[in-house]
């Protein structure tokens, strides 16, 4: 029988995370095609109960701005190797006054329709868990179709800089995978070994385009973002 050598230290989590990427796509698109896609669309912004539609004349462009979107692209793995408290109950026959296990004595006790023996121990298990995420800059699930592929900036810092991109906290993309699938059972007693791993990490700053319309009849102002790299409303 193998002894057991029980550790009142807990193990601290080994983590291995690896360098974020920044990645800007470029817009390929120029702003006058962004303007015409508005003024094609603009009627829809103000449109009500899907019936009563406003001249197009009625509709004045105001402004047009550039900015970027961020988005986290984050994949990661997570190990727990630990252990639990439990409690085994067996029933003995009514006549057992003592029983001994693994040199330890144990009473039976009488419930109503038999006598039993509780032991206490313990139980060794394990919790694995990976996750392959496209998160919004808020940590929520972002569609995919708003993330195309596009070519990305050579100097992406440029960028960053000159349209004054916000960066986004320097951990912040690897506590939304924490919170994910490095979560330890409630009913943990000790910990063995506890690894979290981030394998692939990179921030997409993808080009969007708003746009803002008045209605010249209501004086209501609205706005029209369109994605940069397709052109498509979103």
């Amino acid at each position: 029988m193998e002894p057991v050598v029980i550790s009142d230290e807990t193990p601290s989590i080994k983590e291995n995370i690896v360098e974020r990427k920044t990645i800007v796509y470029e817009a390929n698109i120029d702003p006058t095609v962004i303007r015409v896609s508005g003024e094609k669309l603009k009627q829809h912004l103000f449109t009500r109960f899907g019936l009563f539609k406003p001249k197009s004349e009625e509709i004045q462009f105001i402004s047009l701005d550039k900015y970027y979107e961020p988005y986290i692209v984050i994949s990661g793995k997570y190990f727990l190797d630990y252990y639990r408290k439990c409690t085994y109950v067996f029933k003995v026959d009514e006549r057992v006054t003592e029983v001994v296990l693994l040199n330890h004595k144990f009473l039976p006790e009488l419930s109503k329709s038999s006598r039993t023996i509780k032991l206490q121990g313990e139980e060794r298990l394990t919790k694995a868990g990976k996750a392959f995420l496209i998160l919004d800059k808020n940590g929520n699930d972002a569609m995919v179709d708003n993330l195309p592929s596009a070519p990305s900036e050579k100097k992406p810092e440029k960028v960053i800089a000159e349209y004054r991109i916000e960066a986004l906290g320097k951990n912040v993309d690897v506590n939304f995978v924490k919170a994910r699938i490095a979560k330890r059972p409630k009913d943990i007693s000790r910990i063995v070994e506890e690894v979290f791993e981030i394998t692939d990490r990179s921030v997409i700053y993808t080009p969007r385009f708003k746009l803002l319309f008045r209605n010249l009849k209501t004086g209501e102002e609205k706005v029209m973002v369109i994605d940069g790299v397709t052109s498509k409303r979103l």
